[in-house]
């Protein structure tokens, strides 16, 4: 079972994998957030940083998957890792 901090861990890795597509495919964090449909670009940004607590839900992860043209998979590179380890401890 995951613990808080592993989880913590999960959101920093997909924010900085979606940081990492949109940076590779030239989309600013504010044209990726007007494609999703919101107004603010403060929601990709914090949740590109894991700040305050933000993160993607699995909504944003499939707009941005689809936005991107980017696998899901490729998004979440890394989480199986970290769910690897919570199996050990």
């Amino acid at each position: 079972m995951l613990n808080e901090e592993q989880i913590l861990e999960t959101y920093k890795v997909i924010g900085q994998n979606v940081a990492k597509v949109r940076k590779e495919r030239n989309v600013s964090q504010l044209s990726l957030f007007l494609d999703m449909g919101y107004k603010s670009v403060s929601v990709v940004s914090f949740a590109e940083i894991s700040l305050k607590g933000a993160h993607f839900n699995i909504a944003h992860l499939l707009q941005i998957s689809t936005i991107l043209n980017v696998p899901l998979n490729h998004i979440l590179d890394g989480v199986q890792e970290i769910i690897d380890m919570s199996n050990i401890e």
